[in-house]
């Protein structure tokens, strides 16, 4: 098998203005801002809950929910919960965090649940053997409730997406409609990275669904992990990518 052959982009922050630049798919990011104490007050000033999140982070570490009451601020860091008494002490706290590497500050988008349980979608894109990119996989990630994330090494688990969806009380025809609707983004933004930089052949989109039935893009992974799909009783699509994957070197 030939050495793995797609490019990595680890800054969340070059990505989401990819994103942010593109007139059809800005409307599907969340608001998002680079860590800074004006940014934190700017956001908190219109969202009472925000993520803090490392730019090159990856599967869910070192993501911290942050929950504005009043004066009084609340952080969640996967089990350890902290109370800060007013805006000062927050920033004071976050930007330690800060020092070593940068951060994002990321709305919340209150997740649609599943037996109390949140989550959130992921759209696996790669591209052909002619080159074009196709949505090869959705599947979701189903968090613990109150989990700060919703990632498979955080605790969460992996599910399927018809039936997750079927059990959140989607009726068939909006299940049809966001699936859909999944598909054509994750091939649009494919579309786009090529545009900024050569090389991609898989992309993994993390996306929200929100109660409205509205699609966000918290963000796009460009060395996307779907190992705990090989651990599902059904393996059909876990073999679907491995089949693309081997196109460019990857095997698992």
């Amino acid at each position: 098998m030939p050495a793995y052959r797609s490019v990595s982009f680890k800054s969340k922050w070059v990505k989401t203005k990819w994103l942010l630049a593109d007139e059809a798919l800005e409307e599907y990011v969340p608001w998002t801002l680079p860590f800074t104490a004006a940014n934190l007050a700017k956001i908190l000033s219109r969202h009472s809950t925000v993520y803090f999140k490392p730019t090159g982070g990856t599967g869910g570490r070192r993501i911290i929910r942050i929950a504005r009451q009043g004066e009084q601020y609340t952080t969640k860091l996967r089990h350890t919960t902290r109370k800060h008494a007013g805006a000062e002490a927050l920033q004071a706290y976050l930007s330690k965090k800060a020092a070593s590497e940068p951060y994002l500050l990321q709305q919340e988008i209150p997740l649609v649940t599943v037996k109390g349980k949140p989550f959130d979608i992921r759209v696996m894109v790669q591209k052909t053997s002619e080159g074009a990119w196709t949505s090869t996989a959705l599947f979701m990630k189903i968090g613990k409730s109150g989990s700060v994330a919703t990632n498979y090494n955080q605790g969460g688990k992996i599910g399927f997406f018809e039936p997750t969806l079927e059990d959140a009380g989607f009726r068939d025809d909006e299940i049809r409609r966001i699936r859909t609707e999944l598909e054509e983004l994750g091939e649009s933004v494919g579309a786009l990275f090529d545009r900024h930089k050569s090389g991609f052949r898989e992309l993994g989109l993390d996306v929200a669904l929100d109660n409205r039935g509205l699609l966000w893009i918290l963000e796009v992974n460009t060395r996307p992990q779907f190992y705990p799909l090989k651990k599902m009783s059904d393996r059909t699509l876990y073999r679907k990518i491995v089949s693309y994957a081997e196109q460019y070197g990857r095997k698992k």
